[in-house]
């Protein structure tokens, strides 16, 4: 099965056929993915900014206990995007930031592991090499999330095709 054929058929599921032609189930799962992003995003940006020199009288290991908020957040956000993708197949593959979009998203995520495991719960985390380290770290997943909620935002805008067969301006 070629690639077209697969977003041909994943687009005509009765599952996104529903989702497109719904008024309000389209807009409650993008409420979903906004504010679960907004929740990860936050904690994550709390975190990294913390690394990054601001409220510098919150102990580091304190913040690892905000990662189960983040892990539930970020199931959430995983799954609305999943309907996202399933409503409007041919719009997201179709589209180069979709990729640069998941490919920050990976990158981003796998730093909040590295954050957690390499500076907050150190025994000592407050030692130069492993600040300068979570200080790195902290930057680069700034500038992911960023680029995250760039691309995201632009997806809804830069699209080819919105389903098979239908054109941009259609």
């Amino acid at each position: 099965m070629s690639l077209l054929r697969f977003f041909e058929w994943l687009g005509t599921t009765s599952w996104s056929v529903a989702f497109h032609e719904s008024r309000y189930v389209f807009l409650l799962v993008l409420m979903i993915h906004v504010l679960t992003l907004s929740v990860f995003v936050g904690t994550a940006l709390m975190i990294d900014l913390r690394l990054l020199g601001l409220a510098n009288r919150v102990p580091l290991p304190e913040l690892a206990k905000f990662y189960p908020v983040m892990w539930a957040a970020l199931a959430l956000n995983f799954a609305s995007g999943t309907l996202l993708l399933i409503g409007y197949p041919y719009k997201a593959f179709t589209n180069p930031l979709f990729y640069v979009k998941l490919s920050l998203i990976a990158i981003a995520v796998y730093l909040a592991v590295r954050i957690r495991n390499q500076v907050l719960l150190q025994p000592n985390p407050d030692v130069a090499s492993v600040l300068r380290m979570g200080r790195r770290m902290a930057a680069i997943s700034l500038a992911c999330w960023a680029g995250v909620i760039l691309a995201g935002r632009l997806l809804a805008y830069t699209y080819t095709w919105l389903r098979v067969g239908m054109p941009n301006n259609f």
